[in-house]
């Protein structure tokens, strides 16, 4: 029995037991993996699967309990995808139509609810502002630390290439891309791990209704936008595009609060916003910023936070979000011109710039659609290769690199075979081009002629958005087909290694890169063949291929599609581009799912999909909910309500509340339902029934005292109850919400699914027909059901 350290995903929170003890789990088995339904279960026991990387416990329930679980063991599995994690947490996307909600609302008149919706446009518009602005702050900064350090390589190179000794410079490569990416790492994994990778899966998680902690934190967001610079600037396979994502929605999420609760400091402002609901609207419109900033594309940025991100939509959300995203972009191309030296040229609408591809040189054909059709079909199983060894390579680093120094040494590692496989490819092709005026910043001369330049390094040597620029617009023969084959193979392996560092690095540009490449030399092939022929351009093929890589990895469709016709200026490649696209999700996912989703499978979260398992009609509610509840009478004792909330084995979050009736064993009519959050608030202020009679309560608690708390409320274990208050009494009425979501106990799953899944509940009352309480249906209820290889399987519920 061995002991572990603190090691933790996502959620941010250690996860110790005590050796031999046992947690039920919900119709869980002492099977690690997925059982096969209505199988009679026995012995329950708790399961503890690796974790991915570490952070420091700063929420102040964690540093109560870190005392007392120190010196505790707990027996470690390998890790199994087919858990689900019992630490996730729910959003609450239900307003809790309280007296106290109620009566403000009926306090605000038409122009007070007008004043309202205008701020919320102010808002979207103060997003888009800091988005645009912190998208040109990356761009400036990797701009200026690559320039760096390439020129002092190329300098090095150069003087090298006539005296001798290369060696050098490959050491001089390999430790600047060492050092950067050392600095990039340390930050991530000891300061905010949850700031590793491109964010989009946590960012997917939270709009879907799961709590991640830290996710939308000011020092994730710092510690994001410094890590992307630092490892773009590094040299790794990494794209800074996809951190923009996750950098817009933790603006949005800071702005809309009005509040920093890292800082501690109230601005005293936008406080009727201070709930999950407002919240996940707002993260919306950042997430669709940060993509409008990365590549140019408003509308791509729209489209993409309704398919990718948001769970949950309506249409007045739409406007508001492409306000912002347009403002993100506009923010962006004005800074970009006056820092590129030419005040009101709007021409960088995004971090990344395809170029205009001209209809008259680059149009296509009918009777290529099949071609292109074909290119998605290799684009998807590329990309399901590509996801598959990811997956493993995860699955490894979960189980064995969890140690935070560990994590620093492979990201080093890798930007030092980074460099390595550059300068060897570099040294050893013999593809030499002619120098044109508009060529490479950095044009490697090497052991080519006078007026000449290696077109292997044009490719390695410079950021990946500089490359795969060059590969759509350079003219046909810039390329060797050997070169851009060994440059394909090489790059999909480092690109597959480097997604899931402990680094901010996005998969976006890395995808558009490899799929250019193999897109080029598609193009190519198809003019050098026997009869070959001349409507193939290799910039046209480049761009297909593009998408092809990209969409077999991510599975994007709807969204991608107009990213990439905004990105290139033009509208006529829709068409193709659609059906490659289309071809390949549909090939990619017959072998494996998404990138993004099979990240969200590996940290066992709780994932509600948009439909319930399609065979899942013979569930009823009755079987799927959680049983026995733990409920509340409408005047409950506060010695029974600290001892529930106090209680660790259940950590329940929301609890029914019964009328009042002499027998307290048999559950009677439910009359509401009551949050924890609301249940500490209340202990805090003390509002209990003999205080009040006694007029010892200041004032009446108002919607503003829940507010304040949000969204850090304190733990029960920061609040002193003295012997005397346990025997007091404490009302509920005015507190709970009356009217909570029920349904009948004979109602199946994909109903229960549908309604829990299209109102964003945290919690779904199962009664039975004289409205009694017989049980709770939460998210980990539903997303426990899903289809394997077998039909319809149940996952365990593990604490991991």
């Amino acid at each position: 029995m061995a002991n572990v350290a603190k090691k933790v995903s996502w959620s941010g929170r250690e996860q110790l037991e005590e050796d031999g003890e046992s947690t039920p789990l919900l119709n869980g088995t002492s099977s690690a993996g997925a059982q096969p339904l209505r199988q009679q279960y026995s012995s329950p026991k708790l399961y503890r699967i690796g974790q991915l990387s570490t952070v420091d416990l700063t929420d102040e329930n964690q540093e109560l309990e870190e005392t007392e679980l120190s010196t505790t063991f707990t027996k470690e599995i390998p890790h199994n995808e087919n858990l689900l994690s019992l630490k996730y947490e729910s959003l609450d996307y239900d307003n809790s139509e309280n007296q106290l909600f109620m009566e403000e609302e009926r306090r605000i008149n038409h122009a007070a609810f007008r004043t309202v919706e205008v701020t919320r446009w102010v808002i979207c518009g103060m997003i888009g502002i800091f988005t645009g602005l912190i998208a040109c702050f990356i761009d400036i900064m990797v701009e200026k630390l690559a320039g760096v350090k390439y020129q002092v390589i190329k300098d090095n190179i150069d003087k090298f290439t006539e005296k001798g000794g290369l060696s050098f410079s490959l050491l001089l490569w390999a430790a600047l891309n060492c050092a950067f990416v050392m600095v990039g790492s340390l930050i991530v994994a000891f300061i905010e791990p949850v700031a590793a990778g491109s964010g989009i899966p946590q960012i997917k998680c939270f709009l879907n209704g799961v709590k991640i902690p830290h996710v939308v934190r000011l020092k994730t967001l710092m510690v994001k936008v410094v890590g992307v610079i630092l490892s773009v600037s590094g040299g790794l396979a990494v794209g800074k595009e996809g951190p923009m994502i996750h950098s817009g929605a933790v603006v949005a999420a800071g702005i809309s609060q009005g509040r920093s609760t890292s800082l501690k400091k109230d601005f005293k402002i936008f406080e009727y916003f201070r709930r999950d609901t407002e919240k996940r609207d707002f993260v919306s419109a950042g997430a669709a910023a940060g993509v409008s900033a990365a590549f140019g594309a408003p509308v791509g940025g729209v489209l993409f936070s309704l398919e990718e991100g948001a769970s949950f939509w309506n249409q007045l959300l739409t406007w508001r979000i492409f306000f912002a995203s347009m403002i993100s972009t506009f923010t962006l191309n004005f800074f970009l011109s006056i820092y590129n030296q030419k005040p009101g040229d709007l021409s960088n609408p995004g971090l990344i710039n395809f170029g205009r591809f001209d209809t008259d040189e680059n149009s296509y054909q009918y009777f290529e659609l099949p071609i292109f059709m074909f290119m998605g079909a290799v684009g998807g199983m590329l990309g399901a290769l590509f996801n598959a060894l990811n997956h493993c390579l995860t699955t490894f680093r979960i189980r064995y690199i969890h140690r935070r120094f560990l994590q620093v040494i492979e990201a080093m590692l890798v930007a030092a075979v980074t460099a390595t496989v550059a300068f060897v490819t570099i040294y050893y092709s013999t593809d030499c081009q002619p120098l044109r005026q508009d060529d490479t910043d950095y044009p490697l001369q090497l052991f080519c002629a006078d007026g000449e330049y290696n077109a292997m390094a044009s490719a390695f040597f410079t950021t990946p958005e500089k490359s795969v620029r060059r590969l759509f617009h350079d003219p046909p023969g810039s390329f060797n087909p050997q070169t851009l084959g060994v440059f394909t193979i090489l790059y999909f392996f480092l690109a597959c290694w480097t997604y899931g560092l402990t680094v901010s690095a996005g998969v976006f540009i890395p995808s558009l890169l490899l799929g250019a490449a193999w897109g080029r030399l598609f193009g190519i092939l198809l003019t050098i063949v026997p009869n070959g022929v001349s409507w193939a351009d290799p910039g046209k093929y480049a761009l297909m291929g593009a998408a092809a890589q990209l969409g077999g990895i991510v599975r994007m469709t709807l969204s991608l599609t107009v990213i990439m016709v905004e990105a290139t200026g033009n509208v006529t490649y829709g068409f193709p581009i659609m059906l490659v696209l289309i071809t390949a999700k549909l090939v990619g996912d017959y072998f494996v799912e998404g990138l993004y989703d099979l990240h969200i499978k590996l940290q066992s979260v709780p994932f509600l999909h948009w439909e319930a398992p399609v065979t899942s009609h013979s569930l009823t509610a009755r079987e799927v909910m959680s049983t026995p509840v733990v409920w509340l009478r409408r005047r409950e004792k506060v010695g029974v309500i600290v001892d529930i909330l106090s209680d660790t084995s259940s950590n329940h979050n929301g609890f029914p509340v019964v009328e009042n009736t002499v027998d307290s064993s048999r559950p009677s009519r439910l009359c509401g339902m009551i949050l924890r959050s609301q249940l500490i608030v209340l202990l805090k202020h003390k509002v209990f029934v003999e205080r009040e009679n006694l007029s010892l309560v200041q004032r009446r608690l108002k919607l503003k005292d829940f507010r304040d708390a949000y969204p850090r409320f304190p733990p029960i274990q920061s609040i002193h109850v003295s012997q005397d208050e346990r025997e007091c009494q404490m009302d509920l009425t005015e507190f709970m919400n009356p009217t909570p979501y029920t349904v009948p106990q004979d109602a199946s799953l994909p109903r229960v699914f549908k309604l829990f899944r299209a109102l964003g509940l945290r919690h779904l009352v199962v009664v039975d027909n004289h409205n009694r309480v017989v049980g709770l249906v939460t998210r980990k209820d539903l997303a426990r059901y899903r289809i394997g290889k077998n039909g319809l399987e149940e996952l365990d519920l593990a604490q991991t």
